[in-house]
């Protein structure tokens, strides 16, 4: 399934690239933590294994690198269970001049190519974030209070208790128990055109300003790939951490230290681009007929008691 993956790029032109999974920067996005690291040689020094190689891999394009994809291994904290580990196998890639239905469609192509599947492309249901809360939801997600997203998961007071009045994490949990259940189990699901403020490093949709050109492919409950047209202001972007780093504050989440190599270079000049993260061993669970992501890799983190 590698093999596929790499042949599939190769075939259209896209460089293989190799980044460094220690860094002494980590990412601010409240929803995901990094696992600290520390070295002998600099025992004062905050050293962290990367989440994602998106950031050394946009300052390669801002360095002027043609297309690029990476196959590594990604790390995560507070990340295990059936569908998650701590450490697990990332595919990422950019690809230059890029709109979101062209990258999108690629993302299809590529998990269609690994999973040997070409009728897999045929069989694309493509919805909006906002059509698919109301088809399933009954609710305009842009519009829509947090009292109303609370009701439709029944939450209860320790619930709200644990995720306060963050609209956006209520959207995510709505998301997962009231819209995803109802994407067809044998084919994908492309939901495009988030919440501005689930952007992540998304631009904003240039038809919408109240929408993120950012997009996620599904089959069934399973989220196989997240991608978007990448932000490319540098300015804009800080502010995205800074807000972030506000949210940790508030959450008691550890403040991480910013990449500011990656603002600089962004600074210096981003091309016009889109991204793409798929988890390989998710694609290895639909591959095997599987429900547990511990099932397909041989070392497996335990889930703790």
């Amino acid at each position: 399934m590698l093999d596929r993956a790499r042949m599939f790029f190769q075939s259209n032109q896209v460089l293989e690239v190799d980044t460094p999974a220690l860094s002494r920067s980590a990412v601010s996005d409240p929803h995901i933590e990094s696992i600290a690291a520390s070295l002998a040689l600099a025992p004062k020094a905050a050293h962290y294994l990367h989440t994602s190689p998106e950031y050394c891999m946009k300052r390669l394009l801002c360095d002027g690198y043609p297309d690029i994809f990476q196959v590594c291994k990604v790390f995560r904290d507070n990340e295990v269970g059936r569908h998650h580990q701590p450490e697990f196998t990332m595919i990422e890639w950019y690809r230059l001049d890029y709109d979101l239905d062209q990258i999108s469609k690629e993302t299809v192509a590529l998990i269609a190519a690994v999973l040997d599947d070409p009728s897999l492309p045929g069989s694309v249901v493509t919805i909006t974030y906002s059509d698919a809360f109301q088809e399933f939801a009954g609710c305009d997600p842009l519009s829509v209070s947090v009292e109303e997203l609370m009701a439709l998961v029944n939450a209860d007071s320790s619930l709200h208790a644990s995720i306060g009045d963050d609209k956006a994490a209520w959207l995510d949990l709505v998301l997962d128990q009231r819209v995803v259940p109802n994407f067809a189990a044998d084919s994908l699901t492309v939901l495009t055109h988030y919440p501005l403020d689930q952007a992540a490093l998304a631009r904003q949709c240039p038809d919408n300003p109240d929408v993120a050109d950012r997009f996620e492919v599904f089959i069934g409950r399973h989220e196989l790939a997240n991608g978007y047209v990448e932000l490319n202001d540098a300015d804009e972007l800080a502010k995205r951490f800074a807000s972030n780093q506000v949210t940790r504050r508030s959450h008691g989440q550890i403040e991480r230290p910013l990449d500011n190599e990656f603002l600089d270079a962004v600074r210096h000049g981003l091309p016009a681009c889109a991204g793409v993260a798929v988890g390989f061993d998710r694609l290895l669970m639909i591959q095997a007929g599987e429900n547990d992501i511990r099932s397909v890799q041989t070392f497996a983190y335990p889930e703790m008691e």
